[in-house]
């Protein structure tokens, strides 16, 4: 990455053995690769031998890029420089102290360490970190000890990509929340993070080992990060980071990490030897979070949430274009100057579209219990490797030949080669009507709520106080669509309903300040300002900005307002984001 200077390379005597400790020098030189990063070579003295150990020494320097803004106080080292992003106290909840944190998915770990930075690629690492007085660190690794002057070793005795390496140095504390789990945070965090999170991932793990096989990383710890993380989750192994908005206050998003325990066996375990074929990651991973939220939650819940996520798949494609060449599975990313850069693929296709085609081999099997056997056989017969499509397509086939010897593969308008290299809308979407029995009643209310004159009797007798996340959202999407509501609807909509209004839970809040917005409801606008001051991730504050921008006089005066304060507590990208919306001119 251009943000990384190597100074020397040496080639270091075997260990024990007779030679120089400093090592031979050997000549480097940076080659032309891609837009993204370049190659490094590094001659050795004579060609080595099939099997033959080396051990190479780089001096390197990382942080800083032509441009960049690695190491300036107050903007987080992004751009430029790559993904070891350092923020400034204002960035963080506690606003004392600095911060870094690295984040290597799909091509930056480039930008922190010299690496063969390829998920095709597996190994082993270990770690020797010195930090100041007052700060820890930790890794994704399998082992840490702290050392005499705040020094931190780690090692990760397991292989694996080089994206999935992960380094956070900060003012933070942990917190014991299951037999192999705890939550690391900033201390103004960690109580609200150990009493959401205390017993729950133990009961999620287990569930994931009887549907999956055994669960090979040792701990699962959770680091939730500053609130200017711009993502909602990275399932670096042993320590998934994860944004603080899912401290909810009261455990309604905690299945949100089912997600990122799915990796442990989807993605981490089992890897796309590609980013091409990111669906691999994402679309195996999805399905497993769906298997384990239906033993947990029941179908009914798991079909509401699946459904959420067919809804983005749809605004997604709509946005784009169906035929867009980043909705297919298998997206060609050709290195070279002029390729693609993987991170510019990120989309929603991989996951919902790749969960509908492992739906799709699901539904060829018929019996849920044998294509549960199936995932296990699969990440058993693969873990550790990183593989192709074909590789998994083929393993299905050889594992039900009943299915291979009729044709499976190739059923007109099904065919896997046409799942693959098609863009556009999956040929196959699982049953989601299990859900209903949720949806109807969220539908039935939304409508009471959208009437000219409000039937209280009718509104007062459906019961919402057990609802779940997900049938809340539901609801309040609803609500959005008919949106602006007749003339004092909303207000009492918000009285009567504080679980909603008052929520601390993200995904309510969002809802509920577009709704806000959409309706011009302006008392309650302090509500948008307040949440947008209390986070900073993508998927909540780009929508509200586009929602205040595309609104009134007075929704552009708090957009502009609620931006010129928070800017400097926003990731350098959602930063740039956000001007964009606003025409502002953004930062180089």
């Amino acid at each position: 990455h251009p943000s990384l200077a190597v100074s020397r390379a040496a080639l270091l005597p075997p260990p024990g053995g007779p030679g120089e400790p400093a090592g031979q020098e050997l000549p480097v030189e940076s080659r032309p690769f891609a837009s993204y990063g370049s190659a490094l070579h590094i001659a050795l003295p004579q060609p080595p031998r099939a099997g033959q150990l080396l051990t190479l020494l780089i001096d390197y320097e990382a942080g800083e890029g032509p441009g960049g803004s690695g190491g300036t106080p107050g903007t987080p080292g992004t751009g430029d420089s790559g993904r070891v992003c350092w923020l400034s106290p204002e960035q963080t909840a506690g606003k004392q102290k600095p911060y870094m944190y690295t984040q290597g998915q799909a091509v930056l770990n480039r930008s922190f360490f010299p690496c063969f930075d390829t998920p095709s690629v597996k190994f082993t690492y270990s770690a020797t970190v010195k930090v100041p007085e007052g700060f820890t660190a930790v890794m994704s690794a399998t082992s840490w000890e702290k050392q005499k002057d705040n020094t931190f070793v780690f090692k990760m005795s397991q292989p694996i990509p080089s994206y999935l390496i992960a380094l956070v140095v900060g003012d933070i504390v942990s917190a014991d929340v299951g037999p192999r789990s705890r939550v690391w945070a900033e201390p103004c965090l960690i109580e609200a993070a150990k009493k959401e999170y205390d017993g729950v991932i133990e009961e999620f793990l287990v569930v994931g080992e009887k549907l999956f096989g055994p669960y090979v990383w040792g701990r699962y710890d959770i680091l939730f990060m500053p609130p200017s993380f711009p993502f909602g989750g990275m399932e670096n192994p042993c320590l998934t980071f994860v944004t603080p908005c899912l401290l909810a206050g009261d455990r309604s998003l905690v299945d949100v990490i089912i997600h990122e325990i799915s990796h442990s066996w989807f993605g981490n375990l089992v890897t796309n030897a590609t980013w091409g074929e990111f669906w691999l990651n994402e679309g195996f991973t999805m399905y497993a979070q769906r298997r384990i939220t239906t033993e947990v939650y029941g179908l009914p819940y798991t079909c509401l949430e699946a459904a959420t996520g067919r809804a983005l798949l749809r605004q997604h494609m709509d946005a784009t274009g169906e035929d867009h060449p980043l909705n297919k599975l298998r997206v060609v990313i050709e290195p070279g100057l002029w390729g693609i850069n993987p991170d510019d693929t990120y989309n929603e296709t991989p996951y919902e579209k790749g969960y509908c085609f492992v739906s799709y081999l699901a539904h060829l099997v018929g019996n849920q219990s044998k294509f549960d056997a199936f995932l296990q056989a699969y990440v058993n017969r693969f873990k550790f490797q990183s593989i192709t499509a074909d590789d998994t397509l083929g393993f299905f086939l050889e594992y039900f030949p009943e299915l291979k010897e009729k044709g499976v593969d190739s059923i007109p308008g099904f065919e896997f080669d046409r799942w693959l290299n098609t863009p556009g809308w999956p040929p196959y979407l699982p049953d989601l009507s299990p859900g209903q029995q949720l949806m109807r009643p969220a539908d039935e209310l939304a409508e009471l709520w959208a009437a000219d004159s409000l039937n209280m009797e009718a509104i007062e007798a459906v019961d919402i106080t057990g609802w779940r996340t997900y049938q809340l959202v539901y609801f309040l999407d609803q609500v959005l669509q008919k949106s602006p509501l007749p003339e004092g609807n909303l207000k009492r909509l918000s009285k009567l309903y504080p679980k909603i209004s008052k929520a601390q839970n993200a995904e309510l809040r969002l809802r509920w300040c577009q709704i806000i917005l959409k309706n011009n409801l302006e008392a309650e606008y302090s509500k948008v300002k307040d949440f947008l001051h209390s986070q900073g991730k993508q998927k909540y504050t780009l929508p509200l900005y586009r929602a205040m921008w595309g609104g009134s006089e007075a929704t552009r005066a708090l957009a502009m307002e609620t931006f010129s304060a928070t800017a400097p507590q926003l990731h350098v990208n959602v930063q740039n984001y956000v001007k964009k919306i606003l025409g502002l001119a953004a930062a180089e």
